[in-house]
């Protein structure tokens, strides 16, 4: 059928090249301006120098996971993630770490108290707290700081842009000017005495202020707050919402830096968001602008399309030789733990992190991944020197995977077998059962097992049935649940489990029926460490069963199990009860009390 309405397009007033025959669309794009007509860039050609410098070095990174990206959840964290992942961020080795917003909730408030009065904070992390500038939330903040032995920041914000000023604030330049050193001056009179604090400003939105408006409010707050090279002030800078390409960012931060009366007593900052789907090129160019910090999230989280990903800057950096001066040896671990707290998946095609990052399906990728690891190995005996100290030069993988703890022998069979996505793919097809990435790749063995062995094609039908012999087999196990239930208003679990014969119940308050019935295994000597947990359903309908695949520590590497039942919770719980047993062999003289 004909579509009328594109018919309907007009026919472009000049003759298109030949390179570039599109037909217009029916977007509506006149109803925008481009940024050269919202934005005074304030560098010509010949005066940017950005363009000839390179990074040499990491910028000091401050991950704001605890505050802007906490902002950015539909379920801001509860203090056990708040602690778990500040507790993360300490030993991937960050010195400093926004913690949150004190003066907006009592959680956040509560989690900087809890900094003030536990030693979860070692005292070379600097711990940093934000606010707007208005007397009684700066009052609150510097409330919630007191007795942090640590190194502390008040950073303060407002927005600058006009167009914020005219919608939001309602204030001329002048007065918003002198609003913002009114809560400068707040900020002296509740935090000035104290020796361990420093200051911070953000002119948010700063990207679509007019550059010498910022520069002037800059200049005025380090001019009220006495920057000097020993108790300097922070001059953060944020692309709060992305509008133009990465070049204009990089003109904007350079005018600040080379035109800030006491850039010695200044540590220039940005905090660039990711509207434009480029807040790591802007972060990148910033740096070579002169930006010294770097603000964003691990692996990006944050409003709308996210803060600039400090995960990904860092391991740039690593790939280009430079020492990123953060942790990332363990990524998986890293991951799980920011999908817990943050309560959002990682997409398999993250960089770095995701799944598939070092998975290769087109067979040329797979040969030359296959030669470039032969060639490796061949250089390292020549030179009879280990593995990890050789140069890297393996085609399609920017990074040695070892270098964040992906196994070599992982990657080996992830781009070696061809057939993990079309495994993948019937049993979808065939059952409507959607598997994780990990658990399709430990299914690809078993099914490549099972091939070498009878030498035939498998179906749909002979590929559920290796998943249900390697997985869901009932072995002869030692442990089953006998009863489960849970009192949602009274915030209570009791889990009745047998282990050997004997019956033992036990009472959990504040968790889900999952981790009570991993401690009440525990309770009984069979520790049970889940890694992840990932449900699907068997075909839809009537006959629709629920299946929970979970992932668990071995002392051989993470395994999985799997349950199945009507119920969601019957077949999550009989998946942890079959990865019990299979441990059980392992974890010797377990009892329990009846």
């Amino acid at each position: 059928m004909t579509d009328t309405r594109l018919d309907r397009i007009p026919a472009p007033a000049s003759p298109v090249p030949l390179w570039n025959r599109q037909r217009p669309s029916r977007m509506p794009s006149h109803r925008y301006t481009d940024v050269y007509s919202r934005v005074e860039v304030p560098l010509t050609a010949s005066d940017r120098q950005w363009p000839n410098q390179r990074i040499t070095e990491a910028p000091l990174w401050v991950p704001v996971d605890l505050r802007d990206g906490n902002q950015a959840l539909a379920e801001p964290m509860d203090p056990a993630r708040k602690r778990r992942f500040f507790e993360l961020m300490v030993r991937m080795g960050y010195k400093e770490i926004e913690v949150g917003y004190p003066s907006a909730s009592q959680t956040d408030y509560d989690f900087v108290r809890l900094i003030a009065e536990t030693d979860i904070a070692p005292d070379d992390v600097t711990v940093v707290v934000f606010t707007p500038a208005r007397r009684d939330l700066i009052q609150r903040t510097v409330e919630s700081i007191r007795g942090i032995r640590n190194e502390v920041v008040i950073h303060m914000y407002t927005a600058t842009a006009p167009t914020w000023r005219d919608i939001v604030l309602g204030k001329g330049r002048d007065e918003l000017r002198e609003l913002i050193l009114d809560g400068g001056r707040d900020v002296l009179e509740f935090a000035g005495h104290l020796p361990n604090v420093r200051f911070e400003f953000s002119p948010e939105v700063f990207n679509l202020t007019e550059p010498d408006y910022a520069l002037d409010v800059c200049e005025a707050m380090t001019d009220l707050w006495d920057a000097t090279p020993e108790r300097p002030v922070i001059l953060n800078l944020p692309a709060t919402v992305e509008i133009a390409t990465p070049n204009v960012y990089a003109d904007q931060i350079e005018y600040v830096h080379r035109n800030l009366a006491r850039r010695d007593s200044v540590i220039l900052s940005v905090h660039p968001h990711n509207d434009r789907g480029t807040g790591i090129a802007c972060a990148e160019l910033a740096i070579l602008a002169g930006a010294q910090r770097i603000e964003g999230c691990i692996f990006g989280n944050g409003e709308r399309t996210g803060n600039v990903d400090i995960a990904t800057l860092a391991l740039n950096l690593h790939a280009q030789g430079l020492n990123p001066m953060i942790d990332f040896s363990d990524i998986d671990e890293i991951r799980r733990t920011v999908e817990y707290c943050n309560r959002i998946d990682v997409h398999p095609r993250h960089p770095y992190v995701g799944d598939l990052v070092h998975t290769a399906f087109s067979g040329t990728h797979q040969d030359a991944i296959k030669k470039g690891f032969a060639e490796h190995r061949e250089r390292a005996a020549a030179e009879q020197r280990p593995e990890h100290e050789i140069a890297w030069r393996v085609p399609y993988l920017p990074i040695d995977p070892s270098d964040i703890g992906r196994s070599y022998d992982a990657v080996i069979r992830v781009n070696s077998q061809s057939g993990k996505g079309g495994i993948a793919y019937l049993l979808e097809a065939e059952y409507g059962i959607e598997l994780p990435r990990r658990l399709q790749i430990d299914l690809a063995r078993h099914v490549q097992q099972h091939t070498d062995t009878t030498g035939d094609e498998v179906t749909p039908d002979d590929i559920w049935s290796i998943f249900e012999d390697a997985y869901l087999a009932e072995t002869q196990g030692r442990v089953r649940v006998i009863d489960c239930q849970v009192d949602e208003a009274q915030s209570t679990t009791v889990v009745a489990i047998s282990v050997d014969g004997t019956e033992h119940r036990s009472e959990h308050h504040g968790v889900g029926p999952v981790e009570a019935t991993v401690r009440a295994l525990a309770e009984c000597g069979l520790t049970i460490t889940v890694l992840s947990l990932h449900q699907t359903a068997i075909r839809s309908g009537a006959d629709a069963e629920a299946l929970t695949a979970l992932e668990y520590r071995t002392l051989d590497g993470p395994a999985w199990a799997a349950g199945r039942s009507r119920s969601v919770l019957t077949a999550t719980l009989n998946a942890v009860i079959q990865a019990a047993n299979r441990t059980a062999t392992t974890q010797h003289g377990a009892a329990c009390s009846p």
